[in-house]
C-alpha cells in the first residue's frame, strides 16, 4: 500500500482544501457471477502454466468469413498499459526502443492524438483503451499527489476506456474509488489547491466484486457503437492480485478467474444486449523470447500466463488488449475455437497499440483484426548524432498539465540525497541478483540495526528502475542523485520492519522464491538480499531443497536459531507469495519508509557503487 511520506505531506499541503465528496455505488444491476475466486474456466484446467505458441502471422487474425456484399463496420483501437503515472519520459534503457528515446506523457498524448486525427476521417470508430495499472507505481511527481496528474493527463489525452490492474489497488479500495469518481483526499486533501474531478473514464473491473453482495465494485463492461454494431469492453485484472498488493487494502474484495468471468459476461451481454462481438482488456501478460526483440509488433518464442487465459476465452473475444509483464508484442493466440488477436505495449508509456479491426454489420461480429505497436518518441538527431527533446513531438495541453506539477514538487524531488560512482542496475545476474538490490538489502538492514537485524531482503518486484550515473533531472552533477530519482526506485513508501525467524524458517522463506514452490506463482521472485546473507541453489532441484550452503555473515545457518530478519512490511505479510514470512514474531516496525532507509544510505555511503551481486550462487 502507497502512503505519503508526513513530511513530503506537510510541504505539499495547499492553503486551501475541498472536502471529499461522497463515493458512489457503481454496480447497476444483481447478477450471479462465479463464485470461486479461483475457480477453473469451462474447457480448460485451472492454474497458470505456461503455454508456448508461436504463430506464423502474429499481427493479424481473420474471423468469420466476410459475406458477400455484407457492409462492415471499422474501427480503430489505440492501447497502451503500464503507464505508472511515467510523466517524465523513462531513464536509462528503459527509455529506449531500438536506440530511440521514447516515453513521456506529452509525447504520448501527442502520438495518440496524431493517430486519432489520422484514422478519424476514414474510420467508423476510434477509440483509446488501456489495460490496467495505469497508476501506482509511480515516480514523485504522480505519486507525492496521489496520482491525480496521471488522471489529469489521461483525461486530456482522450483515454475512453481502461481496466483495473494491480496497481490501481495499492490504496486500497476506497482510494481507487476516489480515483475514478472525483474528491480531493481525505487525509491529504486537494494538494495541488484544486478540486479533483476524477477519471472522465471509467475504470472496468469485471472480475473484482464485493465479498458480500458479489458485485463488481465497478463497471465490468462497456458498450460501444461501431456504426451501430455493438462491442462490449470488458475489463479486468490477473486472478493473482491478492499475492502482489497489500492485504490491507483489498478485504472487503475478491479477485474471480479471468476466463470464465469473462466468458459468462460474453454469455450475459449476447443473450440479453445481442453484442456479438467483444474486446478483453486484460492486465495480465505474457513475454517473447528474447523479451525485448527488435521488432516490437512481434511474437516470437511467446509464452506466458496470458495464454491460458485465452485459450479459454469464447471465441467472440476477438481482440485482447494485455499489460502487466512490461514486454511488447501483438500475437496471434488460440482462444476456445479459434483465435484472438492479443497486444501489448510495454510499459511507461513508451508505445502505442495502433489495432485495426472491422466488423461484419450482418452478424455483429468481428471479421478482421490487426495490430502494430508504434514508437512514442520524444527526440530529434542532431547532425552530431546527440538526441535531444523535440518540442514538436509535445502535446501543449498536456505539458501544460505536467509543467504544473513539475513546479510544484522541484523543491522536493531536486534535493540531492547522495551520490554513486556509476549506473547501479536492477537488472538481475543469472542467479537473479541485482546489484541495485544488494545496495537496497545493505540499506535496510543498516536502518534495521537498532532493532537487532541480522539480514535484510528485499522483493525485486519493489524495484522500480535503476540509478543511473548521468541523470540529472534537476540540473545536478552527473553522479549525484536526487530525492526524486531515489523514489523512482522504491515509490511504494513501504514499512520497513524487522522479526524473529528460526533458521528453519528462514530457509523455507527462500525456497518459496522459486516458480510453483509452495504457492509461489509462474516466475521465480529472487529476494535481494544484504552482505551478511549467502547461499547457492540448484534451479532443477526439487522444490523444498533448492537452497544450500545458508550461511549468515559466513556462519552456516542453525535450523534451530533464532534470526531477526528485515523486509518491507508488504513481504512480511505475504506479498509476492512469501506466505512464510508471516510466521515471524516479536515485530519491530523502524521509523519513516523504506525510501528513508534508501536515502539515508545514499548519503551516509556517498558515493556508493554498484552491490557485487556475489551473494547468491546459482550452481545448477
Amino acid at each position: 500500500m502507497s502512503r505519503l511520506r508526513p513530511g513530503l505531506r506537510e510541504a505539499l499541503r495547499p492553503r486551501h482544501l475541498v472536502l471529499p465528496v461522497a463515493v458512489l455505488a457503481t454496480a447497476a444491476m444483481i447478477v450471479s457471477l462465479p463464485t470461486s475466486p479461483g475457480s477453473a474456466p469451462a474447457g480448460g484446467a485451472a492454474g497458470p502454466a505456461a503455454v508456448r505458441w508461436t504463430p506464423l502471422t502474429p499481427a493479424k487474425v481473420s474471423f468469420d468469413a466476410a459475406i458477400s456484399g455484407d457492409p462492415q463496420s471499422s474501427v480503430e483501437m489505440l492501447g497502451f498499459n503500464d503507464l505508472h503515472g511515467a510523466i517524465e519520459p523513462p531513464t536509462g534503457s528503459g527509455g529506449l526502443v531500438n536506440g530511440i528515446p521514447v516515453g513521456g506523457a506529452e509525447y504520448l498524448s501527442a502520438t495518440v492524438k496524431r493517430l486519432r486525427a489520422q484514422y478519424l476521417p476514414v474510420k467508423d470508430r476510434v477509440l483509446t483503451v488501456a489495460a490496467g495499472d495505469n497508476i501506482g507505481a509511480s515516480p514523485l511527481i504522480s505519486a507525492a499527489f496521489h496520482d491525480e496528474p496521471t488522471i489529469e493527463i489521461e483525461n486530456a489525452l482522450g483515454l475512453d476506456l481502461t481496466s483495473v490492474g494491480n496497481h490501481e489497488f495499492d490504496e486500497g479500495i476506497a482510494e481507487l474509488l476516489r480515483i475514478q469518481n472525483g474528491g480531493c483526499h481525505p487525509t491529504d486533501g486537494c494538494q495541488d489547491g484544486d478540486p479533483y474531478g476524477g477519471a472522465a473514464f471509467p475504470f472496468l473491473a469485471a472480475n473484482v466484486v464485493d465479498k458480500v453482495s458479489r458485485q463488481p465494485i465497478l463497471p465490468p463492461y462497456s458498450i460501444q457503437l461501431v456504426h451501430g454494431v455493438k462491442v462490449a469492453f470488458i475489463g479486468e485484472t490477473l486472478l493473482g492480485t491478492p499475492t502482489i498488493v497489500n492485504p490491507a487494502g483489498i478485504t472487503t474484495v475478491d479477485f474471480l478467474d479471468e476466463a470464465s468471468t469473462a466468458n459468462f459476461w460474453a454469455r450475459k451481454l449476447r443473450a440479453e444486449k445481442d453484442v456479438q462481438a467483444f474486446v478483453l482488456l486484460l492486465h495480465q501478460g505474457g513475454v517473447q523470447n528474447p523479451a525485448f526483440p527488435p521488432d516490437p509488433s512481434t511474437c516470437a518464442g511467446f509464452a506466458g500466463d496470458v495464454t491460458p487465459i485465452v485459450a479459454n476465452l469464447d471465441p467472440g473475444f476477438g481482440v485482447v488488449v494485455s499489460g502487466h509483464t512490461h514486454r511488447y508484442y501483438t500475437c496471434s493466440l488460440p482462444n476456445l475455437s479459434g483465435q484472438s488477436l492479443v497486444t501489448s505495449a510495454g510499459a511507461n508509456g513508451i508505445l502505442v497499440t495502433d489495432i485495426s479491426a472491422t466488423l461484419s454489420r450482418s452478424t455483429k461480429k468481428f471479421v478482421a483484426a490487426a495490430a502494430q505497436n508504434v514508437l512514442v518518441e520524444n527526440s530529434k538527431k542532431n547532425p552530431d548524432g546527440i538526441f535531444v527533446r523535440d518540442p514538436t513531438k509535445v502535446d501543449p495541453v498536456v505539458k501544460q498539465i505536467a509543467d504544473k506539477y513539475r513546479v510544484a514538487i522541484a523543491p522536493i524531488a531536486n534535493r540531492v540525497v547522495g551520490s554513486i560512482t556509476a549506473d547501479i542496475t536492477s537488472t538481475a545476474n543469472a542467479a537473479g541478483e541485482s546489484a541495485l538490490g544488494d545496495v537496497i538489502g545493505d540499506a535496510q538492514l543498516e536502518y534495521t540495526q537498532p532493532a537487532g537485524a541480522q539480514v535484510a531482503l528485499m522483493n525485486p518486484g519493489g524495484i522500480r528502475t535503476s540509478l543511473t550515473f548521468e541523470d540529472s533531472a534537476g540540473g545536478e552533477p552527473p553522479g549525484q542523485v536526487t530525492y526524486g530519482e531515489a523514489f523512482a526506485v522504491q515509490p511504494f513508501n513501504n514499512l520497513v520492519v524487522t522479526q524473529t525467524l528460526t533458521g528453519q524458517q528462514l530457509q523455507g522463506v527462500l525456497e518459496q522464491q522459486f516458480a510453483g514452490c509452495f504457492g509461489q506463482g509462474t516466475f521465480n521472485r529472487i529476494l535481494q538480499p544484504s552482505a551478511t546473507l549467502t547461499y547457492s541453489y540448484s534451479a532443477s532441484a526439487a522444490c523444498g531443497s533448492k537452497v544450500t550452503d545458508l550461511a549468515i555473515n559466513g556462519t552456516p545457518v542453525d535450523p534451530a536459531a533464532s534470526y531477526r530478519v528485515t523486509t518491507n512490511d508488504f513481504l512480511a505479510n505475504g506479498g509476492d507469495g512469501f506466505t512464510r514470512l508471516t510466521a515471524g514474531t516479536s515485530r519491530a516496525t523502524a521509523p519513516g519508509f523504506d525510501i528513508d532507509a534508501f536515502t539515508s544510505y545514499l548519503g551516509a555511503h556517498a558515493p556508493v557503487a554498484p552491490g557485487p551481486q556475489n551473494r547468491i550462487t546459482r550452481v545448477a
